[in-house]
């Protein structure tokens, strides 16, 4: 997705360690437009696969996974929360998942009324880097019976090998954008 490109080389900060500072369009501003556009993106590429529900985690995979359910016939997006409301019954699928900008792990949980095994689901995120968030996401899929259609994010950083660690999922892959490269200050992405 060129204009997804076209701002992170303008707007991206290399913040070290491999963490992509975003945030005057994505992680805490929002560029409606872009993130409308990076929703029928994604939705192009996955219509196919027919899904039921959109998952993500919170709190920056919510906007381009609604934008994606919006494009795909205003799906429903369910947000794995990193918190237990008092709302939330018991039993609820949890999962961990390591955090790379808070550091440490995180619990990712789902309860069971917004997700079952009728469902095919659709994960979309904002970053695609070591895979670990998404593998829990997939797992919590897994434990609620339903089936993993696909897997999306906006942006991927190719270098740290989440791809590869999700390939045991067996569905389909695809990120708007991709960095390859992070040393030394530069932010690379490929052409592809």
């Amino acid at each position: 997705m060129q204009a997804l490109k076209e701002r992170i080389r303008r707007e991206g900060e290399n913040l070290g360690r491999g963490i992509l500072k975003i945030d005057s369009f994505l992680n805490h501003q929002i560029d409606a437009a872009l993130m409308e556009a990076a929703g029928e993106a994604i939705a192009a590429q996955f219509a196919a696969t027919r899904p039921t529900r959109i998952l993500t985690a919170e709190v920056s995979g919510i906007i381009p996974a609604t934008m994606a359910g919006r494009a795909l016939g205003n799906l429903p997006v369910v947000y794995a929360r990193k918190h237990k409301p008092i709302t939330m019954r018991e039993p609820v699928y949890v999962d961990a998942a390591p955090s790379h900008t808070k550091g440490g792990e995180v619990m990712l949980m789902v309860s069971p009324e917004f997700l079952s095994a009728d469902d095919r689901i659709l994960i979309v995120d904002d970053f695609l880097a070591t895979g670990r968030t998404i593998d829990a996401l997939a797992r919590i899929v897994r434990s609620a019976g339903a089936e993993l259609v696909g897997i999306a994010a906006i942006v991927e950083k190719d270098f740290e090998g989440g791809r590869a660690e999700l390939a045991h999922w067996g569905v389909p892959i695809v990120a708007l954008a991709t960095i390859v490269d992070m040393s030394e200050g530069r932010i690379v992405l490929s052409d592809g």
